[in-house]
Protein backbone atom coordinates (compact mmCIF):
# COMPACT_ATOMS: atom_id res chain seq x y z
CA UNK A 1 0.00 0.00 0.00
CA UNK A 2 2.80 2.42 0.92
CA UNK A 3 4.57 1.67 -2.36
CA UNK A 4 1.56 2.67 -4.43
CA UNK A 5 0.87 5.68 -2.21
CA UNK A 6 4.27 7.27 -2.75
CA UNK A 7 4.04 6.61 -6.48
CA UNK A 8 0.59 8.21 -6.70
CA UNK A 9 1.64 11.28 -4.70
CA UNK A 10 4.78 11.58 -6.82
CA UNK A 11 2.65 11.51 -9.95
CA UNK A 12 0.41 14.16 -8.36
CA UNK A 13 3.36 16.47 -7.72
CA UNK A 14 4.56 16.06 -11.30
CA UNK A 15 1.08 16.54 -12.75
CA UNK A 16 0.40 19.59 -10.60
CA UNK A 17 3.73 21.18 -11.48
CA UNK A 18 3.16 20.62 -15.21
CA UNK A 19 -0.31 22.15 -14.96
CA UNK A 20 1.14 25.19 -13.20
CA UNK A 21 3.79 25.55 -15.92
CA UNK A 22 1.07 25.29 -18.59
CA UNK A 23 -0.95 27.91 -16.72
CA UNK A 24 1.94 30.37 -16.72
CA UNK A 25 2.65 29.73 -20.41
CA UNK A 26 -1.00 30.44 -21.29
CA UNK A 27 -1.31 33.33 -18.84
CA UNK A 28 -1.65 36.54 -20.88
CA UNK A 29 -0.40 39.94 -19.76
CA UNK A 30 -2.93 42.32 -18.25
CA UNK A 31 -3.97 45.65 -19.64
CA UNK A 32 -6.98 47.87 -20.14
CA UNK A 33 -10.54 46.75 -19.47
CA UNK A 34 -11.08 46.41 -23.21
CA UNK A 35 -8.03 44.12 -23.44
CA UNK A 36 -9.20 41.98 -20.51
CA UNK A 37 -12.60 41.50 -22.18
CA UNK A 38 -10.91 40.60 -25.49
CA UNK A 39 -8.74 37.88 -23.93
CA UNK A 40 -11.22 36.79 -21.26
CA UNK A 41 -11.49 33.22 -22.59
CA UNK A 42 -7.72 32.73 -22.40
CA UNK A 43 -7.64 34.22 -18.90
CA UNK A 44 -10.46 31.93 -17.77
CA UNK A 45 -8.84 28.79 -19.22
CA UNK A 46 -5.44 29.58 -17.70
CA UNK A 47 -6.81 30.25 -14.22
CA UNK A 48 -9.18 27.26 -14.36
CA UNK A 49 -6.13 25.06 -14.97
CA UNK A 50 -4.41 26.70 -12.00
CA UNK A 51 -7.35 26.03 -9.67
CA UNK A 52 -7.64 22.46 -10.95
CA UNK A 53 -3.95 21.84 -10.20
CA UNK A 54 -4.11 22.99 -6.56
CA UNK A 55 -5.78 19.95 -4.91
CA UNK A 56 -3.55 17.69 -7.02
CA UNK A 57 -0.49 19.52 -5.70
CA UNK A 58 -1.79 19.38 -2.14
CA UNK A 59 -2.21 15.61 -2.34
CA UNK A 60 1.33 15.35 -3.65
CA UNK A 61 2.68 17.53 -0.84
CA UNK A 62 0.96 15.28 1.68
CA UNK A 63 2.92 12.34 0.32
CA UNK A 64 6.14 14.37 0.51
CA UNK A 65 5.25 15.30 4.09
CA UNK A 66 4.94 11.66 5.12
CA UNK A 67 8.14 10.75 3.29
CA UNK A 68 10.07 13.45 5.17
CA UNK A 69 8.47 12.79 8.57
CA UNK A 70 11.03 13.52 11.29
CA UNK A 71 10.91 13.15 15.06
CA UNK A 72 9.88 16.80 15.45
CA UNK A 73 7.06 16.41 12.88
CA UNK A 74 8.25 19.63 11.19
CA UNK A 75 7.22 18.34 7.78
CA UNK A 76 3.59 18.74 8.92
CA UNK A 77 4.35 22.41 9.59
CA UNK A 78 5.62 22.69 6.01
CA UNK A 79 2.42 21.02 4.79
CA UNK A 80 0.17 23.40 6.74
CA UNK A 81 2.06 26.43 5.43
CA UNK A 82 1.90 25.28 1.78
CA UNK A 83 -1.82 24.57 2.24
CA UNK A 84 -2.37 28.21 3.28
CA UNK A 85 -0.35 29.32 0.26
CA UNK A 86 -2.38 27.19 -2.15
CA UNK A 87 -5.63 28.51 -0.67
CA UNK A 88 -4.39 32.07 -1.29
CA UNK A 89 -3.48 31.10 -4.86
CA UNK A 90 -6.98 29.70 -5.33
CA UNK A 91 -8.61 32.96 -4.25
CA UNK A 92 -6.25 35.00 -6.43
CA UNK A 93 -7.11 32.87 -9.47
CA UNK A 94 -10.81 32.99 -8.59
CA UNK A 95 -10.97 36.79 -8.27
CA UNK A 96 -8.79 37.90 -11.17
CA UNK A 97 -8.97 34.88 -13.43
CA UNK A 98 -12.65 33.91 -13.27
CA UNK A 99 -14.76 36.53 -11.51
CA UNK A 100 -13.27 39.68 -13.07
CA UNK A 101 -13.48 38.53 -16.74
CA UNK A 102 -17.01 37.23 -16.16
CA UNK A 103 -18.06 40.51 -14.53
CA UNK A 104 -16.51 42.73 -17.23
CA UNK A 105 -17.99 40.67 -20.05
CA UNK A 106 -21.47 41.51 -18.78
CA UNK A 107 -20.74 45.14 -19.70
CA UNK A 108 -18.98 44.44 -23.00
CA UNK A 109 -21.87 45.86 -25.08
CA UNK A 110 -22.16 49.05 -23.02
CA UNK A 111 -18.57 49.60 -21.97
CA UNK A 112 -18.32 53.31 -22.73
CA UNK A 113 -21.31 54.19 -20.57
CA UNK A 114 -19.95 52.26 -17.57
CA UNK A 115 -16.19 52.72 -17.93
CA UNK A 116 -15.87 55.16 -15.01
CA UNK A 117 -17.65 52.70 -12.73
CA UNK A 118 -15.75 49.65 -13.94
CA UNK A 119 -12.26 51.16 -13.54
CA UNK A 120 -12.33 51.39 -9.70
CA UNK A 121 -13.80 47.88 -9.48
CA UNK A 122 -11.06 46.52 -11.74
CA UNK A 123 -8.37 48.35 -9.76
CA UNK A 124 -9.80 46.96 -6.52
CA UNK A 125 -9.67 43.43 -7.94
CA UNK A 126 -6.01 43.90 -8.86
CA UNK A 127 -5.31 45.36 -5.40
CA UNK A 128 -6.83 42.28 -3.74
CA UNK A 129 -4.74 40.05 -5.97
CA UNK A 130 -1.39 41.53 -4.88
CA UNK A 131 -1.50 40.50 -1.16
CA UNK A 132 -2.87 37.08 -2.13
CA UNK A 133 0.09 36.61 -4.47
CA UNK A 134 2.50 37.59 -1.71
CA UNK A 135 0.84 35.19 0.74
CA UNK A 136 1.35 32.43 -1.84
CA UNK A 137 4.98 33.43 -2.50
CA UNK A 138 5.94 33.71 1.18
CA UNK A 139 4.13 30.46 2.08
CA UNK A 140 5.92 28.62 -0.73
CA UNK A 141 9.30 29.95 0.41
CA UNK A 142 8.74 29.03 4.06
CA UNK A 143 7.38 25.59 3.23
CA UNK A 144 10.17 24.80 0.76
CA UNK A 145 12.72 26.01 3.30
CA UNK A 146 11.34 23.64 5.96
CA UNK A 147 11.18 20.69 3.57
CA UNK A 148 14.68 21.44 2.23
CA UNK A 149 16.25 21.65 5.70
CA UNK A 150 14.67 18.31 6.61
CA UNK A 151 16.04 16.82 3.38
CA UNK A 152 19.54 18.09 4.20
CA UNK A 153 19.54 16.97 7.83
CA UNK A 154 17.59 13.71 7.56
CA UNK A 155 18.88 12.49 4.19
CA UNK A 156 15.57 10.91 3.17
CA UNK A 157 15.73 12.49 -0.29
CA UNK A 158 18.68 13.49 -2.52
CA UNK A 159 20.47 16.42 -0.92
CA UNK A 160 20.66 18.39 -4.15
CA UNK A 161 16.89 18.91 -3.88
CA UNK A 162 17.46 20.45 -0.45
CA UNK A 163 20.15 22.74 -1.84
CA UNK A 164 17.85 23.73 -4.71
CA UNK A 165 15.13 24.65 -2.20
CA UNK A 166 17.59 26.73 -0.17
CA UNK A 167 18.70 28.50 -3.37
CA UNK A 168 15.10 29.32 -4.32
CA UNK A 169 14.46 30.71 -0.84
CA UNK A 170 17.62 32.83 -0.89
CA UNK A 171 16.79 34.05 -4.40
CA UNK A 172 13.35 35.13 -3.20
CA UNK A 173 14.78 36.93 -0.15
CA UNK A 174 17.33 38.78 -2.30
CA UNK A 175 14.57 39.65 -4.76
CA UNK A 176 12.42 41.04 -1.98
CA UNK A 177 15.27 43.12 -0.56
CA UNK A 178 16.12 44.55 -3.99
CA UNK A 179 12.49 45.49 -4.77
CA UNK A 180 12.07 42.80 -7.43
CA UNK A 181 8.40 42.85 -8.44
CA UNK A 182 7.26 39.28 -7.91
CA UNK A 183 3.64 40.20 -8.66
CA UNK A 184 4.37 41.31 -12.22
CA UNK A 185 3.74 38.65 -14.88
CA UNK A 186 7.47 38.21 -15.58
CA UNK A 187 8.41 38.12 -11.90
CA UNK A 188 5.64 35.69 -11.04
CA UNK A 189 6.62 33.44 -13.95
CA UNK A 190 10.25 33.31 -12.81
CA UNK A 191 9.20 32.43 -9.27
CA UNK A 192 6.58 29.89 -10.37
CA UNK A 193 8.92 28.10 -12.80
CA UNK A 194 11.57 27.78 -10.08
CA UNK A 195 8.99 26.36 -7.66
CA UNK A 196 7.75 23.98 -10.36
CA UNK A 197 11.30 22.68 -10.91
CA UNK A 198 11.62 21.91 -7.18
CA UNK A 199 8.21 20.22 -7.09
CA UNK A 200 8.96 18.15 -10.20
CA UNK A 201 12.23 16.96 -8.65
CA UNK A 202 10.45 15.78 -5.52
CA UNK A 203 7.74 14.09 -7.55
CA UNK A 204 10.28 12.09 -9.54
CA UNK A 205 12.08 11.05 -6.36
CA UNK A 206 8.83 9.96 -4.70
CA UNK A 207 8.06 7.73 -7.67
CA UNK A 208 11.55 6.20 -7.52
CA UNK A 209 11.20 5.70 -3.77
CA UNK A 210 7.87 3.94 -4.30
CA UNK A 211 9.50 1.54 -6.78
CA UNK A 212 12.24 0.69 -4.29
CA UNK A 213 9.90 -0.33 -1.50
Amino acid sequence: MEKHYFKSTGISLISGALLIILTMVLHPSGGSIEHIIKISKTITIAHSLAIFSLPILLFGFYGLTLRLMDKWKLSFLGFIIIAFGLIAAMFAALFNGLTLPYFLNRYADRLEQNIETLKPITNFSFAVNVPLDYIFIIACCLSILIYSLIILFEGKMPKWIGYLGIFITLFSIVGGLTDFVFTSLTGFRIFTFSIAAWVLSNGICLIKFGKEK
